[in-house]
């Protein structure tokens, strides 16, 4: 295989185009195809900066059947630069498929590092970064979207959506339904655009401010969710299973014990739950 034969994955600008790095458009310069998600709208970065590579559009509708053809491209010895519209590509973008191919065949993959808009937002958005968890777009329709954030509702780390200007008020009320009004958001849009907003509220107040003006959900959005708090005093999910199991084949007082010794939570405080449910 010729030293050519790389794929570089290459994150561009989420806005401003100047956000880009000088390796990026290096490799876009010299590479011999650029598959991207919109040929037209890379055009427009490509001009931006006098690069006049030919593009593939590689999208969600064409990517297994395009894949293929460009992993035969790779393997005649061309070099491919993978973008999408704006940030890292594969990022609720497309790409899987493409890389998970040069991969089988033993074809370099070269990442570069760049923009991301979920990371660019929770580095504002004053929440918890130590642990976050990104969860891309949460599902259109209404029940799987509710079954969704059930699951997640007593996640402890940061959660990242993105989320569609027209869903967004949809989202939040959901969210407020879910995991209660005192939950605390934060709404980022347009960011690194001349209306870039990062907004920080509690889920019932974010409902009440986004429906008061509906420019306040225009845009690209990232839409952030702090993590669960457990009540102190309150008894694990997984600990209330435990002791129902291990209730059904034991007394009260051994379940509680074998229990608070599996999950480190208070015997007594089991021992009185378990009482309550008789």
């Amino acid at each position: 295989m010729s030293p050519a034969s790389v794929l570089y994955i290459v994150p561009t600008p989420i806005g401003n185009l100047s956000d880009i790095s000088h390796r990026a458009l290096e490799v876009l310069q010299q590479v011999d195809v650029i598959a991207c998600e919109d040929t037209r709208h890379t055009a427009r970065l490509l001009s931006h900066y006098q690069i006049s590579t030919p593009t593939w559009a590689l999208h969600d509708h064409n990517e297994q059947h395009k894949a293929e053809q460009l992993v035969t491209r790779l393997l005649s010895g061309k070099s491919i630069a993978l973008v999408s519209d704006a940030g890292t590509p594969l990022i609720s973008d497309p790409g899987y498929h493409l890389v998970n191919r040069c991969r089988e065949a033993g074809i370099r993959v070269v990442p570069l590092p760049g923009a991301c808009a979920a990371i660019t937002a929770l580095s504002a958005a004053g929440l918890a970064t130590d642990r976050f968890a990104f969860e891309g777009f949460l599902p259109a329709k209404q029940k799987a979207r509710h079954d969704k954030l059930e699951s997640l509702k007593e996640e402890s780390r940061s959660l990242i959506f993105y989320e569609s200007p027209r869903r967004l008020l949809d989202t939040v009320a959901e969210l407020v339904a879910v995991m209660g009004a005192e939950r605390q958001l934060v709404v980022a849009r347009e960011l690194t655009k001349t209306f870039e907003a990062i907004h920080s509220l509690p889920a019932g107040e974010m409902l009440d401010w986004l429906s008061e003006d509906d420019n306040r959900s225009r845009g690209e959005i990232v839409l952030m969710v702090a993590g669960h708090k457990p009540d102190s005093e309150a008894l694990p999910a997984e600990a209330l299973r435990t002791l129902a199991l291990l209730r059904a084949e034991l007394p009260l007082k051994k379940a509680a014990a074998i229990t608070a010794e599996i999950h480190g939570v208070k015997k007594n405080a089991l021992y009185k739950y378990g009482l309550e449910q008789e």
